[in-house]
């Protein structure tokens, strides 16, 4: 290895893979009896974030494009570490029973994919953002116009990737997957190697309508668990090892971005500013799901709000091309890259709190 970007490739694979492997647990029927709480969340969430930076900007005297841009970036959570935390959360149940991990489950994960989905809409307005800091007020009017026509496409290719999905799911999947298992018996390669390509199909075909990467190798899970339990089992089977090795390469990538010697002056700031924002984040979630969750769903909030109280991992990536563009200065480039991985390492501690609190007695134990 001679450069980071190499160790963030391979970690990459692993984040695939794990979103192909919640995919694959998690049928669309659930995500279409909680896509209002799936689209309204996340939505309410970061309208509220960008509301407090905002707020926060104007009495620190920071620019609003500075602080729209953090505020976004907070927002976000980590879908591949709470993908992780819910690899296992599901196992030992009955197929299409709605019992307390299903719920959360489908909550959570609706979620994030559209939290996904707003990542891959402020990439794209990113450059009109970065405009817009350097633009005069008569060309306002403009810059509005501009994301309002991306906003545009972005639904539409959501719209063509779904009604894909549905052509795929009807016409090909069948087809595809048994002669994948006929030509692989007795020969597991050849699964393995049948999957990865539809995977990276999928993937393939999301980023070409400029809609993120992971929500296509999300949907290629979901995909081929329409073929029932027995493939999703099997596959399941094959995949994990596999997962779990490029996973551990994708969270040591996650270490690769911290500066020991910042941490260590500044660390009373970043522990303070680390606290800050995961308990600002949970308690909005807590807020948020009160609202809109119904009334016999609202024992998973605390749980659910654990889950998105981190920052996501994509804060690099949009903290190093804000950093390139001059939207933000150098130190609050390594603040938001030292904040999100201290979030990242309270996480797991966050989690388990809460399913240990929250989680009902006769379930605790295989949760945990």
């Amino acid at each position: 290895f001679k450069s980071i970007v190499q160790v963030e490739t391979l970690g990459e694979l692993g984040v695939f893979f794990t979103l192909f492997l919640v995919g694959l647990e998690f049928s669309p029927e659930r995500l279409r009896k909680v896509w209002k709480i799936s689209l309204q969340g996340p939505c309410y969430m970061t309208v509220l974030m960008i509301a407090f930076g905002l707020l926060w900007g104007h009495l620190l005297q920071i620019r609003p494009t500075q602080s729209v841009f953090i505020s976004t970036c907070l927002s976000l959570s980590s879908t591949p570490l709470v993908s992780r935390f819910l690899a296992g959360s599901v196992r030992g149940d009955k197929e299409g029973k709605y019992d307390f991990k299903y719920r959360l489950l489908s909550v959570l994960l609706g979620m994030l994919v559209m939290q996904d989905v707003q990542l891959g809409l402020f990439i794209a307005v990113m450059p009109t953002l970065i405009q817009a800091g350097v633009s005069t007020y008569s060309s306002i009017f403009k810059e509005i116009l501009r994301i309002l026509i991306l906003i545009g496409q972005i639904l539409f290719s959501l719209a063509a990737v779904f009604l894909l999905c549905l052509v795929i799911k009807t016409y090909l999947i069948g087809p595809y997957y048994r002669k994948l298992h006929a030509e692989s018996k007795g020969n597991k390669e050849i699964l393995i190697l049948g999957i990865t390509a539809f995977i990276f199909l999928m993937l393939t075909i999301t980023e070409l309508l400029d809609v993120s990467m992971e929500l296509g190798c999300f949907l290629a899970g979901a995909l081929i668990s329409s073929q029932g339990h027995m493939v999703t089992e099997e596959i399941m089977a094959c995949i994990e090892p596999i997962r779990d090795f490029l996973a551990i390469i994708f969270f040591a990538s996650i270490g690769l971005h911290v500066f020991p010697t910042f941490v260590i002056y500044e660390l009373t700031v970043l522990l303070f500013l680390t606290l800050s924002v995961v308990i600002m984040k949970f308690v909005l979630a807590v807020l948020v799901l009160s609202l809109i969750l119904p009334k016999t769903s609202q024992y998973i909030k605390w749980i659910v709000s654990a889950g998105l109280a981190q920052v996501s991992e994509f804060s690099f990536v949009l903290g190093s091309r804000a950093r390139r563009a001059g939207i933000i200065s150098r130190e609050v480039y390594l603040l938001i890259l030292s904040v999100t991985t201290l979030s990242l390492l309270l996480a797991p501690a966050l989690w388990r709190a809460a399913i240990m609190k929250c989680v009902p007695r006769p379930e605790r134990r295989s949760s945990t």
